[in-house]
């Protein structure tokens, strides 16, 4: 049972509306307008360079050195992965906390790769040791 009079909100008795559902958005005008609702997906070198702390040259050589991995758009400019101010910081950590030089790092970051996927493939079958995760 409804307890609104005939036609308000534009239902009536029945529960069956009696109006057409206006939004007020032109259909046509709206196709070309487009917002971003998500964080972009690439990330500029000096947006990275902001998130990180680190000098644009530094990141460069970074990318040179193949410690981070970048891509060009279609201007020539790199870009970057979402994740990459994080992987810069663990990379600073390894160099100041440890004094590792950079090729060393490149190799500490590969074994750290390995180990967390090897730790997700325990995990993901039910086996897993005792002992916490070091990573």
């Amino acid at each position: 049972m409804n307890d609104r009079p005939a036609g308000a909100a534009g239902i009536d008795r029945d529960g069956v509306g009696t109006r057409p559902i206006r939004t007020g958005v032109d259909v046509t005008a709206s196709a070309a307008v487009r917002y971003a609702l998500v964080p972009a997906s690439r990330l500029s070198l000096d947006a990275v360079a902001r998130r990180s702390g680190l000098r644009p040259d530094l990141i460069r050589r970074f990318v040179a050195l193949g410690l981070v991995d970048a891509e060009r758009d279609a201007e020539g400019h790199l870009v970057f992965d979402p994740t990459a101010p994080a992987v810069l910081a663990r990379i600073q950590q390894l160099r100041s906390g440890l004094c590792f030089n950079y090729a060393s790092i490149g190799l500490v970051l590969d074994l750290l790769d390995r180990i967390s996927l090897l730790e997700a493939a325990l995990r993901g079958r039910g086996t897993r040791s005792e002992t916490p995760s070091w990573t």
